[in-house]
């Protein structure tokens, strides 16, 4: 087994849509980023590389490269579940935190844990996700997301024995 952790922010800005964990909600400012700035799918995708003791997605997907700018970061967590497969692991949960003022995640939770168990094929008893208010931290004007991957090794069927001619 494995476990992987992840954690992401961005600050919010006006005129480009919010998604989070892949799903765009209704809100007058989106979070900033060269890709989309989906911070849920950012961290997932940093806590299943760093349980693979891989590159961070930063690495992967370089802000400096043009061709990430506004991308889907749905393809960022698609490459980290290809090297999870690819290392001979399968996800078994993960649980997360979103932490931010506004928009209240409440009523979009279910939305966001159908979409994020649909991109990683789990089943929503599977895929945590909560969130909570800064507090009185500073962070108003941005949203953090911290994410846990438990991984376990995918055990490889033994070869059918040949039945013997008596």
């Amino acid at each position: 087994m494995r476990i992987g952790y992840g954690w992401d922010s961005h600050e919010f800005k006006r005129g480009i849509p919010l998604r989070i964990g892949g799903v765009t909600l209704p809100y007058p400012k989106g979070l900033g980023g060269h890709s989309d700035g989906d911070v849920l799918l950012h961290a997932i995708t940093d806590a299943l590389l760093g349980a693979m003791a891989g590159p961070d997605i930063g690495s992967l997907f370089p802000p400096s490269d043009p061709q990430w700018k506004g991308a889907d970061s749905a393809v960022f967590l698609r490459e980290a579940l290809k090297r999870v497969a690819q290392a001979g692991y399968a996800v078994v949960n993960l649980d997360s935190t979103l932490i931010l003022l506004a928009p209240k995640i409440g009523p979009h939770a279910a939305a966001i844990r159908a979409s994020v168990c649909a991109l990683m094929d789990l089943s929503p008893d599977c895929v945590g996700i909560k969130a909570k208010t800064p507090e009185g931290m500073g962070t108003d004007n941005a949203a953090i997301a911290h994410v846990a991957v438990l991984l376990e090794k995918v055990q490889k069927k033994a070869p059918a024995r040949r039945k013997t001619a008596k």
